[in-house]
């Protein structure tokens, strides 16, 4: 395995601990301390709702860092792909991850009754959306050019599309 791959696999696993596993493992965790306050009939279908919303959010985590490290790059800005990356989850919207990690943590929310989680999901969604609009957007448009344009006029950053976008659309 050549430097760049091998630099690409361990920045995006780095980066998927420190960021997406603080956000939505991390703090979680401190504010409700993993306890499930349910009980009775209610245990069994919160639970399954709430495992399904946070598995779905973990899987399309994993894809998209696995499609970084594949395109030889992380999702941490200081060490980019060389090509914008439009396959996987990024055929049906612009920020799965940013979704991915609000799923988790929603998901928890739920599994533990935290209003407080709910709320901190709102902060976090709320810090993301700024981000987004005012670094990463300007950012990839300069990085990537008329590739990102035809992308983002394509693609919804938010919600998703019904049916997977192709550069050929």
């Amino acid at each position: 395995m050549n430097r760049v791959r091998v630099r690409a696999w361990v920045g995006s696993t780095v980066f998927l601990v420190l960021a997406p596993g603080i956000v939505a493992g991390v703090v979680p965790w401190l504010i409700t301390g993993w306890q499930i306050p349910w009980s009775g009939a209610w245990i069994l279908p919160i639970s399954v709702v709430a495992s399904l919303v946070i598995l779905s959010g973990i899987v399309t985590l994993l894809d998209a860092f696995i499609r970084f490290a594949r395109a030889d790059g992380t999702p941490a800005p200081p060490v980019p792909t060389a090509h914008l990356v439009v396959v996987g989850p990024y055929r049906y919207v612009r920020n799965p991850m940013y979704l991915a990690v609000l799923a988790i943590i929603l998901g928890q929310a739920l599994l533990f009754a935290s209003w407080w989680t709910v709320l901190y999901a709102g902060i976090v969604f709320g810090a993301v959306l700024l981000f987004v609009r005012f670094y990463e957007e300007p950012t990839l448009e300069r990085t990537y050019g008329d590739e990102y344009r035809q992308y983002r006029s394509k693609v919804r950053g938010w919600v998703p599309r019904t049916d997977p976008w192709s550069a050929r659309d």
